[in-house]
């Protein structure tokens, strides 16, 4: 396969055969706001073949503080269809799914066949739960985001050899509006979509089995090391 000179500098990097992978490679992105504005830019313009992105929500003003797939006349509208319209304007070489229904434990399954990576990037737990036993269950690497003001964490789950995000964090706190400052975002969101391009290219160490806790407000990054839950009802059994 000939590349055009779009992926030059990425081919200076993990060589034809990395980008082949990225070319090849299917990608399951929950959310497409704050998180998943980087997560799906960063994807799009690296070459990832397909992406299916999913979020039931529509765009509204508030948002427009963090969430780049989306601009004020996008307003109202679903923010799959603007993300759509955005990553097809930057590079209509990948091919874009949409997934518009609330995520469950009763489509989760279906809506990830075939993919190489799960990416959280969601703000309630009660769906990241979901998403984790979806991995656990098919055996799909998850890349966990979450942020909250000026803070931000993120996490790599290797379903079998890593804690799970229940093991991580077992209790599912209530939803509820939180601050947030765009670039904190920005900073989460390009730590899942490098670690994305890592682990599809198979290029240095991944996040597994350790949690980077952002700090925006020091610009500090704190690593904290997990062990499994010998007792963890999602994935004590594998």
């Amino acid at each position: 396969m000939k590349f055009s000179d779009r992926y030059d500098r990425q081919i200076m990097l993990f060589g034809e055969k990395g980008q082949k992978r990225l070319s090849e490679a299917k990608v399951f992105i929950a959310g497409a706001g704050g998180l998943g504005s980087p997560v799906a830019v960063y994807l799009a313009i690296a070459g990832i073949k397909r992406l299916v992105i999913a979020d039931c929500d529509t765009v509204s003003l508030s948002n427009l503080n963090r969430q780049f797939l989306h601009t004020k006349t996008d307003i109202n509208s679903n923010k799959t269809d603007s993300a759509r319209e955005t990553l097809e304007r930057l590079n209509d070489d990948v091919k874009i799914m949409t997934v518009t229904e609330p995520l469950s434990k009763d489509n989760i399954l279906g809506l990830t066949i075939g993919c190489d990576l799960i990416i959280d990037c969601l703000d309630n737990f009660k769906t990241r739960h979901v998403l984790n036993r979806a991995a656990i269950e098919k055996n799909i690497p998850l890349i966990h985001g979450a942020v909250s003001g000026w803070d931000g964490q993120a996490t790599t789950i290797i379903p079998g050899h890593t804690p799970c995000l229940e093991c991580i964090f077992p209790n599912i706190p209530p939803k509820e509006k939180f601050p947030i400052v765009g670039t904190t975002a920005g900073v989460i969101g390009t730590m899942q979509a490098n670690e994305a391009v890592r682990i599809l290219t198979g290029n240095g160490a991944t996040m597994a089995g350790r949690l980077l806790i952002w700090d925006g407000r020091a610009s500090s990054i704190d690593e904290m090391h997990l062990l499994r839950d010998e007792k963890c009802p999602a994935c004590s059994k594998i």
